[in-house]
């Protein structure tokens, strides 16, 4: 990276907000910290420190975490069919659409994921009892996550 574009990095952090940017290109790694004295007047300038790091960039992808298995769990297994946020009831503090022992029908609504700010209701894809709930409310689910087991 030049110098004159190291420079005006450096200049953008010190006269914004920001207090640390980190920047990846080819050629190496770029961190500029703003540091400062705690406690300090806010009318006091900052120093800026910048630390240039010439390291290959090579990018490597997170091994996904796989969901909890059930140990062992009989019946059938209803799992999340997407990303969100559990919920075992239609609003807070309400009735839980299923709990344990519960008969239901296929069909039959079980619980709400939240994805994006859209309640999600997913049903039943068996009939049966309700042997065991997976997941707890409030909780972030994965896709394919299971959830229930219906017996």
């Amino acid at each position: 990276m030049d110098l004159r574009k190291l420079k005006t990095l450096i200049d953008l952090v010190s006269e914004s907000n920001v207090s640390e940017l980190e920047i990846t290109e080819a050629e190496g790694k770029v961190r500029i910290v703003k540091g400062g004295i705690a406690g300090a007047a806010p009318m006091q300038q900052a120093a800026v420190q910048p630390v240039l790091v010439q390291q290959p960039v090579v990018a490597t992808a997170a091994a996904p975490i796989p969901a909890p298995a059930p140990e062992a769990a009989e019946g059938n297994v209803i799992k999340s069919p997407m990303v969100g946020t559990f919920y075992r009831s239609s609003s807070p503090g309400g009735a839980p659409f299923v709990d344990v022992g519960s008969q239901v029908k296929e069909g039959d609504v079980i619980c709400i994921i939240e994805a994006m700010k859209i309640l999600n209701e997913i049903e039943a894809d068996h009939s049966g009892t309700i042997t065991r709930v997976l997941a707890e409310n409030g909780q972030a689910v994965e896709y394919g996550q299971a959830l229930f087991v219906i017996e």
